[in-house]
């Protein structure tokens, strides 16, 4: 078996609400972030006004950012995640994670290291950062110079400064709307909906069920089929392709499904439409970029001639483009628990195939299921099909190995035109870690992108001890769930020296003023379909700064969510069909809000809408 480019999954960003921008290194300028791309170490990301984004970094574990969040991933190895985190909010929803494996938050006032399930939610500000724990999770919290400390189930612990950071103890506050918005998406995502037919592996198996349906067809057992596609659709032909530092050229779709039928299984043409067959399930699928046949007039593609691909029938073998000498170039069938198909002939596991004598695939014979573009043009924006007969077809000969093109600027943005970056400060914050930024800057040179930023880059981390090499002893007492908050334990700052005291956070005058209202009975439903999915039709549900909001017109027979309450501390009965809250209300408010607990998410309708180590080198422009 030869040695595959990667083990990890990319984490995936699953969800977009509102204004989302994002930059991955080599690129000139902030985009808008776009539902289903997969990230790599050194991207950021930002949510402007009304923005909310998730990331998905395992089969059952979340990351989500609410309004005004600067996030970005540092490193993603098999056992091992990390994010910075440098203003606004995140929630990490860790519903299982594997004996080993960590997930690390890392903001300007101390690095969180999370090793077992829970819900985490971090508030970062100037002056201090919150981290709150819910649901049995418990975490460790190391502050720059600092000593580990735990954080126990249902806590909080608050840093404040960060050259002489006072960290601080207490029993975590009640749950806020958009944390129980957390609660209740995750539990709608987790519902067993595609698992019968895809392996709990396959990040996206939501999506099927609402937007197609699945069908038994003799020889390849369950495939789906999607709905809603135009006619003359064929796979592989809205979207675009990216470079990825890891994967290399990497196919993004426009459909709000397009992660699982394009990353995993194999395409199949049934008598007159096409269906994904996703093959018999299995306990460890493999990612891939994309799972295509590339075409060309030769061997070697060069500049200036098309470039044309085709999607892998059944039980064919990728032949991949990307990864590690020892694995580009060779025939592969990792994650594929079918038939292994060979010029249409299906061969033994153990045979030793020749990828110079593979010469038939399939769907390269169904009418327009080769599609293209100018090499020159490709991976520089959306796919703009060039049209080519079933004649011109049969001169065409598969490409084995790396493609001869070389990524651009545009290569590595997810669409087109510029969006809003976060203000410079915000970048330039340094983050307390306990591992050093992925260095980039070699992907980037072998491809001939810019590695110079166009703004100073951040300030290296401060890099502590991570606690995984030595567990901290546990001394802090559990909170009860919801409980009154206890008196604050201060831990001594760096050096054992006593800390200074805390920068006292009062409440506004107009806070003071509001009257508790009578609280809502709320409704438990389906989350409300991202922002490809529907933008228009996803107003802002909440914000901290206003007091009032739109009136949406609730959807018939479409359960969603409750919505969140009108302004800080109120509850109010919510129309259907809303989008998660634009921003949590501040650590202090939170700590005043009454405890309630979300209900269980009920199954959603059939026809339900669907809801590292970032370079020292590459700061993303302003």
């Amino acid at each position: 078996m030869p040695a595959p480019a990667s083990d990890v999954t990319p984490a995936r960003l699953s969800y977009l609400n509102g204004e989302v921008s994002f930059w991955r290194p080599g690129a000139q300028e902030w985009t808008p972030a776009k539902v289903n791309m997969p990230l790599a170490p050194g991207d950021l990301l930002y949510t402007g006004p009304g923005g909310n984004l998730e990331i998905q970094v395992g089969p059952r574990a979340f990351v989500r950012a609410s309004e005004g969040t600067h996030i970005g991933l540092d490193n993603q190895e098999p056992d091992f995640v990390q994010f910075r985190l440098t203003a606004g909010h995140a929630a990490l929803d860790v519903r299982e994670l594997a004996a080993g494996h960590a997930v690390e938050l890392d903001t300007p006032h101390g690095a969180f290291t999370v090793e077992r399930t829970g819900y985490y939610h971090a508030e970062v500000t100037q002056e201090f950062t919150a981290f709150d724990t819910h649901r049995g999770g418990s975490a460790t919290v190391t502050p720059a110079g600092g000593a580990a400390t735990p954080v126990a189930a249902n806590q909080q612990v608050m840093i404040t400064g960060t050259d002489s950071p006072r960290v601080e103890m207490a029993a975590a506050p009640p749950l806020s709307a958009w944390d129980r918005w957390n609660y209740q998406r995750t539990d709608y995502l987790l519902q067993p909906a595609s698992t019968q037919y895809v392996s709990p592996a396959v990040y996206g198996g939501e999506a099927l069920n609402q937007y197609g349906g699945w069908r038994t067809v003799e020889t390849y057992g369950s495939v789906w089929v999607p709905t809603a596609v135009p006619v003359g659709w064929v796979p592989y032909s809205t979207g675009r392709w990216i470079w990825d530092p890891r994967f290399g050229w990497t196919w993004l779709d426009d459909a709000p499904w397009g992660w699982a039928p394009y990353h995993y299984g194999r395409w199949v043409f049934v008598g007159n439409y096409w269906a994904w067959a996703p093959g018999p399930v299995v306990i460890r699928p493999a990612y891939a970029p994309a799972l295509v046949v590339f075409l060309g007039g030769g061997v070697v593609v060069t500049a200036g001639r098309p470039l044309y691909w085709a999607p892998l029938g059944w039980g064919e073998p990728v032949i991949p483009w990307w990864g590690r000498p020892g694995f580009v170039g060779v025939a592969s069938w990792r994650g594929w628990g079918g038939p292994r198909v060979v010029n249409n002939v299906v061969v033994n596991r153990t045979t030793n195939v020749n990828v110079t004598n593979i010469t038939v695939y399939r769907n390269v014979h169904v009418t327009n299921a080769v599609v293209g573009v100018p090499a020159e043009r490709f991976g520089q924006g959306q796919v703009q099909t060039t049209q080519i007969s079933q004649a011109q077809v049969q001169q065409l000969t598969p490409v084995h190995g790396a493609l001869a093109v070389r990524p651009v600027a545009a290569s590595v943005q997810p669409a087109t035109g510029s969006a809003a970056p976060p203000p410079a400060a915000i970048q330039a914050r340094p983050v307390v870690a306990t591992r050093a930024p992925h260095d980039q800057r070699p992907a980037l040179q072998a491809q001939g992108l810019a590695t110079a930023p166009a703004v100073a880059p951040a300030a290296p981390p401060r890099l502590v001890p991570s606690p995984r090499a030595a567990p901290p002893s546990t001394n802090a007492a559990v909170a009860p769930e919801g409980g009154p908050p206890r008196t604050p334990r201060t831990v001594p700052g760096p050096g054992g020296q006593p800390a200074p005291a805390p920068l006292e956070r009062k409440q506004s005058t107009a806070e003071q003023a509001a009257p508790p209202p009578p609280p809502a009975s709320p409704k438990v439903a389906a989350p409300p379909p991202s922002r490809d999915a529907g933008r228009s039709d996803a107003p802002n549900a909440y914000d901290a700064r206003r007091d009032k909001r739109a009136v949406v017109v609730p959807e018939r027979n479409a359960q969603q969510p409750p919505s969140p309450p009108a302004r800080p501390g109120q509850e109010v009965a919510a129309p259907r069909r809303m989008p998660p809250p634009s921003a949590p209300p501040p650590v202090t408010q939170r700590r005043e809000r009454e405890e309630a607990r979300p209900a269980p998410a009920p199954r959603p309708p059939q026809a339900a809408p669907a809801p590292a180590e970032r370079p020292a080198h590459a700061e993303p422009p302003k």
